[in-house]
């Protein structure tokens, strides 16, 4: 690891200064040289490969009292972003309520870091793709912009099949984020200005030319709260993966509908493992809502959510498992009990 300074920050607006003084001029929190330590289980992993280098750490866990609340309602559900992922997933309300909320969570990385990660830092993790991680690849443009993509021709079987540019194929590594998409989510950021809202799918950015740039975050800027509207039930997280526990996916498919008389009112598909970002497919969506399910409505579905996907020579299975994926949870979703 490189010296940095560590600073405890003990209200908000300690922490945005804290952050906004040392961050890199017009550069989103993801590349500044300061930034936020909660549960670490990402940032400290990247300070280790030499991935992440920042000069100032600013440790916001005494804000947990004011950010980690988890609080259902009769119209909605509010997250705090300092709420640890195993107290949500274990949380009655959110698994009767929220299923596809609560799986995403279980389904993801092991007890262990479920205790410590909160969901603030989870949804801001960065990918896994093997030639960021490693610094000692220098064409790179997530990490080193316009050095080249060495994933293109590389070994690139659990890199993207949609949203991808010329410029970058890795794979956005989260489970709650797909979630998150799926419910129309709304996250709430705390910045120099105060607060500030915005749907939970403007957060992240496609690679297109500039791949180093994640998220719309401005420097200084913290995730506090996820809001979601509503109420659903009958939700699933399906997570296919090469190994039953401590895996990220190789696809995955958050989905909630609401059904009635056997009619799909609203339809709402999420996909993991197999995108740039966080990804709602709503041309699949479209199809379901006024729709009574049959297998064959399911395949239609599964084509259209993959309809755009790009395969290259190592992942272009992930189409064909994707696919199934969303069938197969579409079929859990319907004959659930709730």
């Amino acid at each position: 690891m490189r010296p940095f300074s560590y600073q405890r920050a003990t209200d908000p607006d300690m922490a945005v200064q804290a952050l906004s003084a040392a961050a890199a001029a017009n550069n989103p929190l993801t590349q500044a040289t300061a930034q936020p330590l909660a549960g670490g289980t990402t940032l400290i992993d990247l300070m280790k490969l030499d991935v992440t280098r920042p000069t100032a750490i600013v440790d916001i866990n005494p804000l947990a009292q004011a950010w980690s609340a988890i609080e259902p309602g009769s119209d909605g559900l509010r997250l705090g972003a300092l709420a640890k992922m195993s107290d949500v997933a274990a949380h009655a309300e959110i698994q009767r309520n929220y299923p596809v909320i609560a799986n995403s969570l279980k389904l993801a990385a092991s007890a262990q870091l479920r205790n410590m990660a909160t969901l603030g830092g989870n949804v801001m993790q960065r990918t896994r793709c093997s030639y960021f991680r490693d610094v000692s690849y220098e064409n790179c443009n997530k990490r080193n912009p316009g050095s080249g993509c060495a994933a293109m021709d590389g070994v690139n079987r659990m890199h993207a099949v949609l949203g991808t540019s010329d410029q970058c194929i890795a794979t956005y590594p989260g489970d709650f984020a797909q979630a998150l998409i799926a419910l129309d989510a709304v996250v709430e950021i705390t910045g120099k200005g105060g607060t500030r809202s915005m749907s939970f799918a403007e957060l992240h950015k496609a690679p297109g030319n500039s791949p180093d740039i994640e998220t719309t975050l401005q420097p200084g800027e913290l995730i506090s709260a996820f809001s979601i509207p509503g109420r659903w039930p009958r939700s699933v997280y399906l997570k296919a993966r090469d190994r039953q526990s401590y895996e990220f996916a190789l696809s995955s498919a958050a989905i909630a509908l609401d059904v009635q008389g056997g009619t799909i009112r609203d339809a709402r598909v999420g996909l993991g493992g197999v995108a740039t970002m966080p990804w709602r497919a709503r041309e699949a969506e479209a199809l379901l809502k006024g729709q009574k399910f049959d297998e064959a409505l399911a395949q239609r579905v599964a084509d259209a959510a993959f309809a755009d996907a790009r395969g290259r020579r190592h992942n272009s299975f992930k189409i064909a498992l994707g696919k199934r994926v969303v069938a197969r949870a579409l079929q859990q979703a319907v004959t659930m009990e709730i």
